[in-house]
């Protein structure tokens, strides 16, 4: 029985994040945190027997993947497959902004994501459907073998929530941290096991926001 190993990694801090907006595709790059957890993580990834390293092509996840690269000593290829859910009409919002000028939206958003439907944006489905075939071909690639995938929270967790078959609202049940990552494997048997979900020792005392929302 051949078994893939993937770590499925969020990027390291961006202004987005600190500042509490709603990223989507704009291309915010890693702050000065993002860039020390970015290099906290590369070492957490250098004994891991890592192969190849894709990536979202936004700069906050793409310097991410470089410092995993170099460290590692592997290839690296950015994958529009992994990039961020496109938001477009909230893209660069505070959130608290976006709660007060679009209540309904913003409700329907914390209790039921996946129904959230914006003019030019992409639903969370979209987005699983589409991360999930990206996987799939990068397993059937690199079968046997061990690499990682850097994204975004909202990419990440609809990927592994397709993957593992965890029912709506799934996007609220699993957790994420910046600079974090979580490993599935994957087998022709069994299909996907997830073995860890947001490993984040290697961040211990550097600040960390944590998302809810």
């Amino acid at each position: 029985m051949t078994k893939t190993s993937i770590y499925l990694i969020r990027h390291g801090e961006c202004p987005g994040n600190k500042e509490n907006r709603v990223r989507g595709r704009v291309d915010f790059p890693l702050n000065e945190n993002g860039l020390t957890q970015a290099e906290a993580l590369a070492l957490a990834m250098r004994d891991k027997g890592m192969t190849y390293v894709y990536s979202s092509p936004l700069k906050r996840a793409l310097t991410t993947a470089e410092a995993i690269s170099r460290i590692c000593g592997c290839g690296l290829s950015s994958d529009d497959s992994f990039s961020n859910i496109r938001l477009d009409p909230w893209e660069g919002r505070l959130k608290s902004e976006i709660a007060a000028s679009e209540p309904e939206l913003w409700k329907t958003w914390i209790n039921d994501p996946e129904s959230l439907v914006l003019d030019g944006a992409e639903t969370l489905d979209q987005v699983m459907e589409r991360s999930l075939a990206g996987l799939q071909k990068l397993i059937e690639k690199h079968k046997g073998e061990t690499f990682a995938v850097v994204s975004h929270r909202g990419v990440l967790k609809p990927l592994l929530s397709g993957a593992l078959g965890i029912a709506k609202p799934r996007f609220w049940r699993l957790h994420m941290d910046t600079g974090s990552y979580s490993l599935l494997t994957h087998d022709d048997v069994h299909g996907f096991c997830l073995m860890g979900l947001n490993c984040s020792d290697h961040l211990k005392g550097l600040p960390l926001v944590q998302e809810f929302e």
